[in-house]
């Protein structure tokens, strides 16, 4: 468990003007096999400094590509025998922080240049006075992918509001052949 410290109250003025949209339509999210496609985690990535539940999703079913491969990249050798598994799910929101484009995360302290980087603390902090707020979730722009992010905080949901549609295997070999092809212009 992470130690919370003290947040940042200009922050939390920021944040809580904002009355966050409702959101309803389809995410992708890809897991590994023998993982429910629905449970969250405190994965301490760029959107939750570790201290709640989170589903990590993206509106762009390339941009759920996108993400999981970077991270898959970054091990010494990508992984061969992962089974991946990408999900369409309808999404039902009723309070959600959107962070519209980089412009809106600079407002709240993020650098644009260090934003694709894996420098997660302010994201965090922004991740966690949201929560705090009420809000259930927050989109932001991807940092892998020309796309938004949804970001859902699952203390903040009704599980029902999530809706698995479809579901299919991802190759990444083939992935990674198609991807530039696939990439719009930013």
């Amino acid at each position: 468990m992470s130690e919370r410290r003290a947040r940042d109250l200009a922050l939390l003025d920021a944040l809580d003007a904002s009355v966050g949209v409702s959101f309803e339509g389809d995410a992708w999210r890809i897991v590994r096999e023998e993982r429910d496609v629905l449970e969250g985690f405190p994965s301490k990535a760029r959107w939750d400094p570790g201290i709640f539940d989170v589903l990590y999703m993206s509106l762009a079913r390339e941009g759920a590509l996108e993400e999981i491969h970077f991270h898959l990249s970054r091990q010494p050798v990508f992984p061969s025998k992962i089974r991946s598994v990408l999900h369409r799910i309808a999404v039902k929101t009723r309070r959600t922080l959107k962070l519209a484009d980089l412009s809106a995360i600079e407002a709240l302290g993020v650098s644009r240049e260090t934003y694709p980087s894996l420098d997660y603390a302010r994201t965090q902090e922004i991740a966690d006075a949201a929560e705090f707020l009420g809000f259930d979730g927050l989109i932001a722009p991807s940092a892998r992918w020309p796309c938004q992010n949804l970001v859902l905080f699952m203390e903040k949901l009704d599980r029902q509001d999530l809706v698995v549609l479809e579901r299919e295997w991802v190759d990444w070999a083939d992935w990674r052949r198609q991807r530039a092809a696939l990439r719009p212009e930013a």
